[in-house]
């Protein structure tokens, strides 16, 4: 589960970047007369695109990946990992010694588990950018969320979620209101929170447990 938390976080920071020249900013994503009005309607029309795009991801991973063969490689390399922690923490230089010689196997093993989980992104990414830069623009506006918080978590202006009070005050800026949601971020919100249960459902999911 969280593997897929952090390419999910990769593909949503993809998001905020102008590739094409035209769109904007990167976070101008969206349009100043939206196909979808109001905030309620495009709250729920985005998740619905979340959930979409989360099933077709699912789909592809339960096609591309041996969910079999990765369990055993995250369960072998997790357990390798408690077992080095408690060596540590026991100070027991033999054991240690003896975790280290099959150091090189795990890394081996981790890289090849890292490679699994790359493969499906690669099919996943292009048809996810298309749908962003060419369907979700034309249907809904900048902002289609409100947070009762501000949520730009991370110093400076790189990954913000959320409008801030400047932003909302100035005329020309696409926020309208403090703390609402761009419309990448929302969807980027309402994809994590469905993607658990979808991987549940679909069986790819990356929880031992």
């Amino acid at each position: 589960m969280e593997i897929t938390i952090i390419f999910q976080f990769l593909e949503s920071i993809f998001l905020q970047f102008d590739f094409l020249g035209d769109i904007g900013d990167r976070q101008g994503l969206g349009s100043d007369d939206p196909w979808v009005k109001g905030m309620i309607a495009s709250m729920f029309a985005v998740s619905v695109f979340g959930i979409l795009l989360n099933v077709f991801n699912a789909g592809v991973r339960k096609k591309m990946v041996d969910q079999v063969k990765l369990r055993r490689i995250m369960k072998e390399t997790r357990a390798y990992q408690k077992e080095k922690m408690a060596a540590f923490r026991a100070k027991d230089k033999e054991k240690q010694a003896k975790l280290d010689q099959k150091s090189a196997y795990m890394s081996k093993m981790s890289m090849e588990m890292m490679q699994m989980n790359m493969r499906p992104m690669m099919f996943t990414f292009i048809p996810l950018i298309l749908i962003f830069y060419f369907v979700l623009p034309v249907l809904f506006s900048y902002t289609v969320a409100l947070s009762p918080v501000p949520l730009n978590v991370i110093p400076g202006d790189f990954f913000q979620l959320t409008c801030t009070v400047e932003q909302a005050a100035d005329p020309e800026h696409i926020c309208e209101q403090t703390n609402a949601l761009y419309l990448w971020a929302w969807y980027f919100l309402s994809s994590i929170a469905f993607s658990g249960m979808i991987m549940k459902v679909t069986k790819t999911s990356m929880d031992l447990g």
